[in-house]
């Protein structure tokens, strides 16, 4: 059995560090501009960083990955460029291209040379299978962290409510545009660009305002739009992922804390090495960092409505 790869956020310095010393087979990380889809203020790395960053996980035995991934911006001209200008780089595709089928994947393989592409959020384990048979392209999923739902790299809602465009600025439900209101009635509201996107009673947990996660009514029926605000945790289906022909299992996270980074690595690092060595998977106990303290298997397991 091949060895699976670890692929592991860093928003900074420090967290590159910590996920190297944690277990990432590999790190992924940005510059500081708007060439990357986490350009959040006081993240990301600047070129001297990220060529201390580089040498210090080759030192340790691993990789680093450089997302260069606004797509509009950053789009089929860069990986035109990527590919003729420097030949021995191994290209992985974006999530925000949103590849979706073997066809796609194919496409870009053969005009662009790509090696791996990373799978968005939408597909089954059977799916992926399907794609793994028809491609010779490495495969990647995210096993852990945010779910971002839909066509990934597609997103409009929020660069309607606030005019930040995730694609283009590289920040999705931006905090500068958050805010947080106390209704007549005493409940709560959760805003983006000036929309309520939630509300809760007095005294309960406001969930942070992301368009895709936000409640409707129907009739009787309150429930989320597409998908409950809860973070993905695929631990227990790296089995079947890795059967279905999975090469890396990749970590969403590069805006949270150095805390986060060093526990959810760690985690899976031992989950892998279990599976490897053909052992049970401790899953579960990642839920202090998740998204309202609740997980879901996405996609994987397709229970979306």
């Amino acid at each position: 059995m091949s060895a699976l790869e670890l692929v592991c956020p860093a928003g900074t310095p420090a967290a590159l560090r910590v996920a190297v010393d944690a277990g990432a087979g590999a790190v992924y990380c940005g510059f500081a501009d708007e060439t990357n889809a986490r350009n959040f203020p006081g993240l990301n790395f600047s070129r001297d960083e990220l060529g201390e960053g580089i040498a210090y996980a080759h030192k340790r035995g691993a990789r680093v990955l450089v997302a260069v991934n606004t797509f509009p911006r950053a789009d089929l001209g860069l990986l035109d460029y990527a590919a003729r200008e420097q030949p021995s780089l191994k290209l992985h595709l974006s999530v925000q291209a949103a590849a979706a089928n073997a066809e796609a994947i194919n496409f870009y393989a053969d005009a662009f040379g790509i090696k791996r592409v990373v799978l968005p959020r939408v597909l089954t384990v059977q799916e992926i299978a399907a794609i793994s048979r028809d491609t010779e392209v490495e495969t990647e999923v995210f096993v852990f962290g945010g779910l971002c739902v839909m066509a990934e790299g597609r997103c409009s809602l929020s660069s309607y409510a606030t005019g930040k465009s995730p694609n283009m600025h590289g920040a999705c439900s931006p905090a500068s545009h958050v805010t947080y209101d106390e209704l007549s009635d005493g409940r709560l509201a959760a805003k983006l660009g000036g929309f309520t996107i939630d509300n809760v009673a007095r005294g309960q947990p406001a969930p942070y305002p992301t368009v895709c996660k936000g409640f409707f009514h129907a009739g009787d029926y309150r429930g989320h739009v597409f998908e409950d605000p809860v973070s993905l945790d695929a631990a227990e289906l790296i089995p079947q992922l890795a059967e279905a022909g999975v090469t890396a299992f990749k970590i969403e996270g590069r805006q949270r804390s150095r805390a986060y980074v060093e526990s959810v690595v760690s985690a899976f690092r031992r989950a892998l090495d279990a599976y490897s060595a053909g052992k049970p998977i401790a899953a579960g106990g990642l839920v202090a960092f998740t998204e309202g303290q609740r997980t879901t298997s996405g996609a994987y397991r397709k229970t979306w409505r």
